[in-house]
C-alpha cells in the first residue's frame, strides 16, 4: 500500500509516499480501505522531530474508509461497513488503516467530514470532562473558532454551560452560530471577558497557546480551574493542567458524535481537502494556521495502488 512517511525531520519536502506492508487488524481491531484521513497540528510537529525522536516515521491518527478486513472477536461491523476512528499505529495517512477505536459514520456525514472528527471531538471532550464541566458552569475558551475549539463549544453548549469564547473579530459570528458569546483575543482580554461576565468564570480553557495563561487563571480564580492544551512551558510555570491524549482518551466521544450530528447539535466543518499525493501542501497550510475547520487527505478508490 501507499502511506505518507519521511524518514528524516525537517520542512514538507522530507515528506514522501512509500510503498508499505499492507497491516493487518489484531483482536478487536478493523482494517479499512482509507477514504479520508485527518490532518492535525501534532503531524508538522512531528515531521520536525519536536515530539518523537525516531525514524522513519508514519503519520494520522485518525481516519475514515470502509472496513475490509475484521480482526478476532470483531462483531459490531461487517465488511463493507462505512466507519471512522483512530488508529493508535499513527499510519492512518495511508491507502490502507488499522483502526483500534471505531464508530459507524454517521449517515448524513461523507467521508472527509468523519475523518475530521475523531482528534478534534476527543481532545475537545478531554478537555472539559477535565475542567467539569456541567449545566451551569460558565466556561471561557481561547481560541474558539478553530476544530478543537469549536467542537468544544458545541460539546459544552450540549451541557448546558455559557460559553465566551476568544477567536478574531471575523469569527465572532461563526461562534455566536454555535452558541458561544465571542470576545476578542489580545491586550485586554480580561477587561473584556469581565465586561459581560463580571465575577469571572467558573473553567478556563486554552487551545490557542498564545501566552494567556496568567488572564485565564485570574479570570477563573486559580491554576486548578484552567485546562490549557497548547501550552506545556506555560503550564509548568504557572500550575496548569496540560491535557494530553497519553493522559488518558476520552474515547467514549466516538460513539458520542454521531448521535449529536444527526440531531444538528454538532457539525465541524472541513475547511480543505488535498489528494494523498499533496501531503506536502497541507502541512503547509495547516502549519500556515488560520485555518476555521479541518484539513483533510482524500484516497481515491479508484487510483488507490497505482504508480
Amino acid at each position: 500500500m501507499k502511506a505518507v512517511r519521511f524518514s528524516r525531520f525537517g520542512g514538507p519536502e522530507v515528506l514522501e509516499l512509500v510503498d508499505l506492508p499492507d497491516p493487518h487488524p489484531g483482536p478487536g481491531e478493523v482494517r479499512i480501505a482509507v477514504r479520508a484521513a485527518g490532518v492535525n497540528a501534532s503531524d508538522w510537529k512531528k515531521r520536525e522531530g519536536l515530539m518523537d525522536e525516531e525514524l522513519p516515521q508514519t503519520l494520522g491518527y485518525e481516519a475514515a474508509g470502509v472496513v475490509d478486513e475484521l480482526g478476532d472477536g470483531v462483531a459490531d461491523v461487517v465488511v463493507g461497513d462505512r466507519v471512522f476512528g483512530f488508529s493508535t499505529e499513527g499510519a492512518a495517512q495511508a491507502e490502507l488503516a488499522v483502526l483500534s477505536h471505531y464508530a459507524p459514520i454517521p449517515p448524513s456525514l461523507d467521508f472527509p467530514g468523519a475523518a475530521a472528527l475523531p482528534a478534534a471531538g476527543e481532545t475537545a471532550i478531554r478537555a472539559i470532562d477535565q475542567l467539569g464541566v456541567v449545566s451551569g458552569s460558565t466556561l471561557l475558551i481561547n481560541g474558539a473558532s478553530g476544530s478543537v475549539g469549536s467542537a468544544a463549544v458545541q460539546f459544552a453548549v450540549v451541557r448546558g454551560a455559557r460559553v465566551i469564547g476568544t477567536a478574531s473579530p471575523a469569527n465572532h459570528e461563526y461562534l455566536r452560530s454555535l452558541g458561544a458569546e465571542p470576545v476578542a483575543y489580545g491586550d485586554g482580554l480580561a477587561e473584556r471577558v469581565r465586561a459581560i461576565a463580571p465575577d469571572g468564570v467558573d473553567v478556563a480553557l486554552d487551545v490557542a497557546g498564545s501566552g494567556v495563561l496568567p488572564e485565564l487563571i485570574g479570570l477563573a480564580g486559580g491554576p486548578d480551574h484552567v485546562v490549557t492544551l497548547a501550552d506545556f512551558a506555560g503550564a509548568q510555570e504557572y500550575g496548569v493542567r496540560f491535557s494530553r491524549g497519553d493522559s488518558g482518551r476520552a474515547l467514549h466521544v466516538l460513539g458520542e458524535m454521531g448521535e449529536l450530528i444527526e440531531s444538528g447539535r454538532f457539525s465541524l466543518p472541513v475547511a480543505q481537502t488535498f489528494p494523498l499525493t499533496e501531503i506536502a501542501k497541507a502541512h503547509q497550510v495547516s502549519e500556515d494556521g488560520h485555518v476555521r475547520g479541518k484539513l483533510v487527505l482524500v484516497v481515491d478508490p479508484l487510483t488507490r495502488g497505482s504508480r
